[in-house]
């Protein structure tokens, strides 16, 4: 195993995007089909709209700005693409085929990763300073999959109740239901004393 000092950055920030992956694909499991498709708030975010999303991040970011494109067809990217059609899956797109996508395409980004220093020089068009390194990139894509993992995570909820950032649910307190049911009431009490707090003032 080797020690922090020897770690290099790149294999940090490429373990930091896998987290991220992994904790998006979980949320996935145990599910509907209905569940993994149903928008959750008024935005229309669900869940596999969002495995969708981020598969076709990487294939840009890590792919095509680089010049090494994957071959995968991205029509819900095209010019004359609905609007947000990256953020849904239609009926005739499978869990296993857009999970199939993300895996294919952390994969081909993977390669990218590994094939590139994080001094190497990418261009993005429609970015202000187009001309943009793999350390950048890497740092982009790496928020954006946790941000979108978060969304994924308050869905999921919402759904079943399935919290945290992996399935074994380990990075949560280790506390019962009726804790959870005390401390939500306990919060919205506050809430609610400091907004009256508030309208006092």
């Amino acid at each position: 195993m080797s020690s922090m000092s020897e770690r290099d950055p790149k294999s940090d920030l490429h373990d930091y995007l896998q987290e991220g992956r992994e904790a998006l694909l979980w949320k996935l499991d145990g599910l509907s089909e209905f569940d993994i498709r149903r928008p959750m708030v008024p935005t229309g975010t669900n869940l596999l709209g969002l495995i969708k999303h981020v598969a076709s991040l990487e294939l840009r970011y890590l792919g095509d700005i680089f010049e090494r494109p994957s071959g995968e067809p991205l029509p819900w990217l095209a010019a004359d693409a609905e609007a947000n059609a990256d953020m849904w899956a239609t009926a005739d797109e499978s869990r296993e085929q857009i999970v199939g996508l993300y895996r294919r395409a952390s994969a081909h980004a993977d390669a990218t990763i590994e094939a590139l220093t994080l001094d190497a020089i990418g261009n993005i068009p429609w970015w202000r300073r187009s001309e943009v390194t793999l350390h950048r990139v890497l740092v982009h894509l790496i928020a954006e999959t946790h941000r979108h993992a978060g969304q994924a995570d308050i869905l999921r909820e919402l759904i079943d109740g399935a919290v945290g950032a992996r399935a074994s649910g380990d990075n949560m307190p280790r506390v019962d239901e009726a804790w959870w049911m005390s401390y939500h009431e306990r919060l919205t009490r506050v809430a609610r004393e400091s907004d009256l707090s508030g309208n006092l003032s």
